[in-house]
């Protein structure tokens, strides 16, 4: 009789990072994912155009890769610990500047081949209703934002809480050849990387006809399952628009740093495209997710200079997110207290972001290795970038819980005395990254994770 193996339910971005990991450290693993073919017909959720592993809905960018920030510590660990789909990302890298940017299509292909050759990997292609434990050592649930109904319903029976439930976005693409080149120019903020931006520049009086046609646009029907519950960090353009005559000029509009190298001067405002894939034949609207009707959306967005003519080959939409409390429900190593049988990982215990859910991901594989051979895990330390976006999705504040990206704010700070020794805020961000790599080194040692080496067929 075989042993009892790990069941791990989603198959977004956490998901396959757990099961990968968990069989890279030994573990047999089934991997569950509702969106599937059924009789030539695609099962999917609102917000997914593919049955795909690893899809990207919203943009292709997994932040910056400059070094002693914090998304780059955060990758810099995810490295050192051997996540399988940040060497994807890394392999399938597109131009994106001082950014990590992936050819969404090859990316999931990659990620779909790697979990193949797994052998100790199982794929299946089903909705997972309950959460019984059915024969399994352990469930890893990553099913993201869009959990299914009856998952949801499944998960507050367990842990007695209600969801909460934001708006998630998806920004708009649209073909390379149908951007007028003459009225745009390449450039990275502050010259920080190469120039792989495609920046629209506007003049105040663009930017005014542009605002007030987005104050005014009709907004998409609400779904039944929608409510205006928008995240901080990921707001639609037209409610930014809304809060003030300023706020996109210093949200995703920003023009600081961004000199048209055609005129010397730095224009009113900046509309930034960034590069899809390797082939460069189409780019996404950076930050300009949105709940407009695609009509208001082609009629608005071609107001934007170099736009004039665009074809859009996919246009923005707002979708539910889904999260549990993790403050009230999980501990260190996020399993549920009440169930330490079951782990959670990527947007539904509270990460935000693509590279956050996958670091989840790879946590929860070694922490699910661990015990599955008995051992009880160790937490990654509060000083590492892992560590701390743990700390805070488990020891946040409940009653206002938000999810939340990885931040300097979430590490911890220096002493005192370094505090007022160093002014500079780079030296400081410096510092807290040369001990957060430290501290990671040996736990990484302590988990034994460079020993660890990927199965063979």
């Amino acid at each position: 009789m075989s042993e009892p193996r790990i069941r791990v339910i989603g198959g977004g971005l956490a998901g396959p990072e757990a099961a990968l990991t968990a069989a890279r450290l030994g573990c047999s693993v089934d991997l569950f994912e509702m969106r599937r073919e059924v009789d030539g017909k695609a099962i999917l959720t609102p917000a997914h155009q593919t049955t795909e592993f690893g899809e990207l809905v919203c943009s292709n960018s997994l932040k910056s890769e400059s070094p002693n920030t914090a998304p780059w510590l955060l990758k810099q660990e995810m490295r050192r610990a051997g996540s399988r789909l940040l060497d994807l990302a890394d392999a399938t890298a597109v131009p994106a500047g001082h950014a990590l940017a992936v050819d969404r299509v090859e990316f999931s292909r990659r990620i779909a081949e790697a979990i193949v050759r797994e052998p100790r990997i199982r794929v299946v292609r089903e909705e997972v209703t309950t959460l019984e434990p059915g024969g399994y050592a352990l469930t890893i649930v990553a099913t993201g934002p869009l959990t299914s109904d009856a998952l949801s319903m499944e998960i507050a029976r367990l842990t007695g809480s209600e969801h909460l439930a934001f708006y998630d976005s998806i920004s708009p693409i649209v073909e390379a050849d149908s951007i007028d080149m003459s009225r745009v120019y390449f450039a990275a903020r502050w010259d920080k990387g190469t120039a792989d931006y495609i920046n629209c520049p506007m003049t105040r009086e663009e930017y005014e006809a542009f605002l007030n046609a987005l104050v005014t646009a009709e907004l998409a029907e609400a779904r039944e399952w929608e409510k205006a519950e928008y995240f901080e960090g990921c707001l639609p353009i037209e409610v930014l628009a809304r809060r003030g005559p300023d706020t996109l000029r210093f949200g995703p509009m920003k023009p600081v740093g961004l000199r048209d190298p055609r005129t010397g001067k730095t224009p009113w405002a900046v509309v930034q495209l960034r590069q899809e894939n390797l082939r460069a034949d189409s780019y996404n609207l950076v930050g300009f997710q949105n709940h407009l009707k695609f009509g208001e959306q082609a009629r608005i967005l071609r107001m934007i200079p170099g736009l004039e003519n665009a074809k859009f080959l996919r246009f923005g939409q707002i979708h539910r997110n889904t999260y549990i409390c993790s403050p009230r429900l999980l501990d260190a190593c996020l399993r549920l207290r009440t169930r330490p049988d079951l782990l959670f990982a990527g947007q539904i215990s509270g990460v935000e972001g693509y590279t956050e859910s996958m670091a989840s991901g790879l946590l929860v594989g070694i922490y699910a290795a661990a015990l599955r051979h008995g051992e009880e895990p160790t937490p990654a330390p509060r000083a590492t970038a892992l560590g701390s976006l743990t700390h805070y999705i488990t020891q946040a504040e409940a009653k206002h819980f938000q999810p939340a990206n990885i931040t300097f704010d979430l590490l911890p700070h220096l002493d005192e005395e370094t505090r007022k020794r160093i002014r500079d805020k780079k030296e400081r961000h410096r510092l807290v990254c040369e001990q957060a790599l430290a501290a990671f080194d040996a736990w990484g040692a302590l988990c034994g994770l460079r020993k660890a080496e990927p199965a063979t067929l």
